[in-house]
């Protein structure tokens, strides 16, 4: 294969001899090489290879070969052009300036229109040959400039393309003869046989479509060509051929560039033979070559499979869990709608529910009130009409602010005197049918009977509050207002989801949400009446007793098992406060006692809700000592009447002064029935400064001293709580008793005294008295007045009256 650059030479560079003798050398190379050609390829593979067009570098020699047989025609046709007549005007201007235009000159119209003209009239004469693609005649036209360009810028003025630097046979041919590159342009201007030129490209485009084969591999790579397979074959893969820029310019560039350049070779018998060992091992690299990409495929495939395997485990793994939350969601969405209305359902009826208990502790308030005025004013009766410094001043008041006159008042006292004494007659009575009136002294019993009136009143009044309580929810659902309904929405919470219920703190918000619900139901629960329930025995009590405490282990620190000591703190103190504050009469023994048995009920049953630290514990005690206080300085009163007086015991003063006697000493035993509730020093307070050295010590100053005087000292040590004096060392009482102490000494030694100058039956029972009194002082622990009056009266059985005390 044979590549050349197209000949440039000047038409005036040579002569027309040495032109043709030139020409004919080169003819006779070329029939050389014509023959060598046919020899060495065969036709049928030449047809191929001109037909296909795949290979890059034969298109390109084919371009070039169209270019330089394009411009020699236009070389012939411009001789001939010279021949004819020359035209005239300015399209005979414009052919004559064809050939003189500069590189870079813009062509004007007349230009362009001469050379049009001038390709039609080489298509008439049959002597040009059409350029097939568009690079070649844009190359025709740049190597046309090149032609027309005389200056000294032919090296600035290239043209760069895609070639294989090797040289032509006509610049070998020209380097023999002595002719410079640039000069060639004069070897081209003297060829005006259109014949030889025609033949001539002819012959160089056969030697450039035969096929070279060259390795591009290492020498242990055999690239093989065979007919067949020579269309599949890309052209790096099959033939070595490097690709160079080469320039169009002087001579010393061309020089340099043609040094590196690889020359092709015609096929000759140095191609790499076909063998089966050769394609079998063509075939078995690309059979391990699938194979790899097959196992590569079959890896992907399988991580694809096991990616799909680990979603749809994942899937249903999501899928079951977001059921789960989904469930959970939408639990607690209806439990948060369901308190909300609940919430709001309270928000109404709690103001209803505080009213009704408000007016249900105000009715027994009045009761109470009522009841305690009343023993009050007979107390005033009956103290003005025995005092001994009575007159009708005192007895008759003047006018008061409301009006009433002395008669008015006469009235009321003789109607408030009659109801007094009909009450006296209907509990003698009564004791009388139960056998009890021998035992019995006046002033122990309380005075608390109340007329039909009232007692009608009382109850229509009740009636009323209940009828409008059990109004209350009436419009009401049974879920908002049923403490079942209520405690098993919270109950299927707990079981469901004890972590949301826990977080929420539903355990320490159930006391306060059931508050307005049991408060209803503890409207008519008094503890001071006989009747009333326990509340233990009470449907919300048994309702919530047992919940939280399910069959699993119970979780630490867990709100629900204080549920109901929670409610009792918060709802049943509240009430027992308001009930002793307003309710409770310290002088009834039997009220006194039911309230002394709920309070120590609550202290054993509940000791972390009723201790000293509880805020609703102290707020009851507070108030069972104010009420205990009131009742000592309004209710308590002792007559003072002279012994003359006294010792008509038939006589009303006498019968006032015992009435007022044991009521205090009752009330004592009332007030020191709260030993192991109220502290020591408090119930001594009150029970011993405030009620037995005020009142009852002067009481027994007042009294006879003989055996009635030792009775009533026997009845006071017995409402001494023994556990005062078990614990005492030494020979002394507690300090608060020792006024008593002394008025026993006094008493035995007033005993003895009467005694001298009597009978021996009259000494022989005051020694007796003597005896009883040291077993007293011995009983509170005053065994230093036991002694003194031991000794005072030569009493000789002292350790036995001790040790039986």
């Amino acid at each position: 294969k044979e590549t050349e650059e197209v000949f440039k030479v000047k038409k005036s560079s040579y002569s027309k001899k040495i032109v043709k003798q030139l020409k004919k050398e080169y003819k006779e190379d070329l029939e050389k090489s014509k023959v060598r050609t046919e020899v060495n390829s065969p036709t049928d593979v030449e047809a191929p290879l001109e037909k296909t067009g795949q290979n890059k570098d034969i298109g390109q020699e084919d371009g070039t070969a169209n270019s330089e047989h394009c411009e020699e025609e236009m070389e012939v046709e411009s001789e001939k052009e010279e021949e004819k007549p020359k035209a005239s005007g300015a399209f005979s201007s414009a052919l004559s300036s064809l050939n003189v235009l500069r590189p870079g000159e813009i062509p004007d119209a007349a230009f362009i229109h001469a050379a049009r003209k001038k390709r039609q009239m080489a298509r008439e004469l049959g002597d040009f040959t059409p350029v097939d693609s568009e690079p070649g005649k844009g190359r025709l036209v740049r190597e046309d400039e090149n032609d027309a360009s005389d200056d000294e810028d032919d090296d600035e003025k290239r043209r760069i393309v895609f070639t294989v630097k090797e040289k032509s046979q006509r610049q070998k041919i020209a380097e023999e003869i002595g002719i410079e590159g640039s000069d060639d342009e004069a070897l081209v201007a003297g060829e005006q046989d259109e014949e030889l030129s025609r033949w001539e490209q002819e012959q160089i485009r056969k030697g450039i479509n035969i096929p070279q084969v060259q390795p591009s591999q290492p020498a242990e790579v055999n690239n093989v060509y065979y007919q067949n397979t020579y269309q599949t074959l890309s052209y790096g893969s099959s033939y070595g051929i490097p690709y160079t820029y080469a320039a169009y310019g002087s001579s010393e560039t061309k020089s340099q560039k043609t040094d590196n350049t690889v020359p092709f070779k015609t096929p000759s018998n140095e191609m790499t033979p076909v063998t089966i060992d050769l394609v079998k091992k063509q075939l078995k690299d690309r059979l391990d070559s699938m194979k790899e990409m097959h196992r590569a495929n079959q890896q992907q495939y399988e991580k694809h499979q096991q990616s799909q395997e680990d979603s749809a485990k994942a899937i249903e793994r999501l899928e079951g869990s977001s059921g789960g939350i989904g469930e959970r969601y939408k639990f607690l969405q209806e439990m948060r709608g369901y308190v909300q209305d609940l919430l709001e359902c309270f928000s109404e009826k709690v103001p209803l529910i505080n009213e009704l208990e408000s007016a249900m502790h105000q009715l027994y308030k009045q009761r109470a009130s009522r009841l305690v005025q009343r023993r009050q004013d007979d107390i005033k009766d009956e103290s003005s009409e025995f005092s001994s410094h009575s007159n009708k001043a005192l007895m008759a008041p003047n006018l008061d602010s409301f009006g009433r006159d002395r008669v008015i008042y006469q009235e009321q006292v003789k109607r408030r005197t009659a109801e007094r004494e009909a009450r006296r007659a209907r509990r003698r009575q009564a004791r009388e049918q139960t056998g009890k009136m021998a035992d019995h002294l006046e002033g122990l019993s309380s005075d608390d009977e109340e007329t039909s009136t009232d007692i009608t009143n009382f109850n229509l009044e009740r009636d009323r509050i209940l009828k409008e309580s059990s109004k209350v929810f009436e419009d009401v659902l049974e879920s908002f207002y049923s403490i079942d309904c209520i405690k098993s929405q919270f109950e299927a919470w707990r079981s469901k989801y004890f972590a949301s219920y826990k977080d929420a703190y539903i355990g320490l918000c159930l006391p306060k949400l059931f508050n307005p619900l049991i408060r209803l139901q503890l409207l008519t629960w008094t503890p001071l009446e006989g009747k009333c329930r326990d509340f233990e025995t009470m449907l919300w009590f048994e309702s919530l007793l047992f919940y939280g405490c399910e069959e699993q282990e119970q979780v630490k620190d867990d709100a629900d098992i204080s549920l109901l000591p929670t409610i009792v703190e918060r709802v049943v103190l509240p009430k027992l406060t308001v009930i002793s504050e307003n309710i409770w009469d310290p002088f009834s023994t039997t009220q006194t006692s039911r309230m002394v048995a709920i309070v120590q009920k609550l202290i054993d049953g509940y000791p972390s809700v009723v201790n000293a630290e509880n805020k609703n514990t102290q707020m009851l005690l507070k108030a069972l000592l104010l009420r205990m206080r009131r009742t000592l300085d309004d209710d308590v009163f002792m007559p003072l009447y002279p012994k003359n007086i006294l010792e008509n015991k038939n006589s009303g003063p006498y019968l006032f002064f015992q009435r007022q006697f044991w009521s205090s000493v009752k009330l004592l035993g009332n007030f020191l029935q709260w030993y192991g509730i109220l502290s020591n020093k408090t119930l001594q307070e009150l029970s011993i400064d405030g009620l037995l050295n005020r009142y009852i010590l002067m009481a027994f100053q007042n009294s006879e001293y003989g055996e009635d005087s030792i009775k009533k000292a026997q009845s006071v040590i017995a409402c001494f709580p023994k556990q005062w004096f078990t614990n005492l060392t030494g020979d002394k009482t507690i300090s608060q008793l020792e006024n008593f102490c002394r008025y026993l000494v006094h008493l035995a030694d007033t005993i003895y005294r009467n005694s001298i100058g009597c009978s021996d039956v009259e000494k022989r029972n005051a020694r007796e008295h003597i005896k009883q009194i040291i077993k007293l002082l011995a009983s509170i622990r005053a065994l230093d007045h036991a002694i003194t009056v031991a000794n005072d009266h030569n009493v000789k059985e002292f350790k036995i009256l001790i040790e039986g005390k």
